[in-house]
């Protein structure tokens, strides 16, 4: 069975490609002129305040209002002894495809938080980005302090990112200036960041939490279907496609249940029999780039890069932990007819996909499924 390629460029989605699920009204990205230098959403007016609040402690805290809150060339200049690269899928808790992946570039929260000097007391990290100055609009998240500060060598820091792809984080992706938290779901990476609190509270502050969300739930292992209407030609392969997320417990492997569909397009409950029967067959995970330099930036190094080994050049794990990787599964053999395609993930350990979390508070993780049709080429319209 010939197995399809897979392009290398498929590892980085370009900036403008990435699936947009910003909020506001009007969305941030879409100010200009004068508004957006009042919002301080230009590389020239981005400041970042760090304050304290609850009982928490701070040395020097850094604000608007005396001066010294952390311009972009100061981030920067930081990022010069404290760079943190890495890649990473975007994936909301509650939509049923990833948003991308790119290599995004910053500095760890730990380091910039010391700009502020020392601080006792706090519990939490809150932070928020600009949303309007409407405080029905304020998005919001938080993370422990143990997260912040204590993550050892090896393990990915949350940190805060000025670029994309080897370019500077445009506005639309969150720039100037925007969290990302490798190991979470996006709610977690906040964009447009302006305002960082050290407290002492113990309670997560953050927004996806008022609706009934896991705000401390990280990025599932789980296998995604290309999103297309497929019809196959009878006689002939019929190749699907699609990504798996690698989350937080491993990507073992992406398995695939096929069978003729029994016109019910599709739907299948969750207690029907029909599972316990179901013959799971492998997919074929698609091979890491041969060559990397076709894949990172220009004049950026494999080595550079958080995961992979620097003496070889290549990923110290594939896939690799909370990014995206492709699948692919060539059938042959099809008579005429409508199929069902479904498609999970495993992890590494053991379960499978919605397994073990299928909740929906946690992050959406249903087994997808697409219903496609092999058709005879008489049948077909001139």
């Amino acid at each position: 069975m010939n197995q399809p390629k897979h392009s290398e460029a498929t590892c980085l989605t370009p900036a403008a490609s990435f699936r947009d699920v910003s909020r506001g009204d009007p969305v941030p990205h879409t100010l200009v002129g004068d508004a957006l230098k009042n919002a301080r959403l230009t590389p020239d007016t981005w400041r970042l305040e760090i304050v304290a609040e609850a009982g928490a402690e701070l040395e020097r805290p850094r604000t608007l209002k005396d001066g010294t809150a952390i311009d972009l060339p100061a981030l920067m200049e930081l990022g010069k002894t404290h760079g943190v690269r890495f890649l990473k899928a975007m994936q909301c808790l509650n939509i049923s495809q990833p948003l991308g992946q790119g290599l995004w570039e910053g500095v760890a929260l730990r380091e910039v938080l010391k700009l502020a000097g020392r601080f006792d007391n706090a519990r939490r990290v809150f932070y928020w980005g600009f949303h309007n100055n409407d405080p029905k609009q304020l998005f919001q998240s938080s993370l422990s302090y143990s997260q912040v500060m204590e993550a050892p060598p090896g393990e990915l820091p949350p940190f805060v990112a000025y670029r994309l792809n080897g370019e500077p984080l445009s506005l639309k992706r969150g720039g100037p200036v925007r969290m990302v938290v490798p190991w979470a779901h996006g709610f977690k990476s906040i964009k447009w960041l302006q305002r960082i609190v050290l407290t002492n509270d113990f309670k997560a502050n953050d927004t996806y939490a008022e609706d009934g969300n896991d705000p401390e739930s990280y990025l599932k292992t789980a296998a995604y279907i290309q999103e297309e209407h497929l019809i196959f030609p009878a006689g002939k392969p019929a190749v699907i496609r699609g990504t798996a997320i690698t989350g937080w417990s491993g990507l073992k492997r992406v398995e695939y249940w096929l069978r003729p569909d029994p016109g019910l397009h599709g739907t299948l409950a969750d207690d029907d029999p029909a599972w316990n029967a179901a013959k799971w067959l492998p997919c074929e995970i698609a091979a890491e780039p041969h060559d990397w330099s076709r894949v990172l930036p220009d004049g950026m190094r494999p080595a550079d890069v958080w995961g992979f080994d620097a003496a070889s050049g290549r990923p110290s794990v594939w896939p690799m932990r909370y990014g995206i990787v492709n699948w692919s599964v060539v059938l042959e053999g099809l008579a005429p007819g409508m199929y069902e395609f479904r498609a999970r993930a495993v992890d590494l350990n053991g379960y499978a996909q919605p397994l073990p979390r299928s909740s929906r508070t946690s992050g959406r993780n249903g087994v997808q499924v697409r219903v496609f049709e092999v058709r005879d080429a008489a049948a077909r319209p001139h």
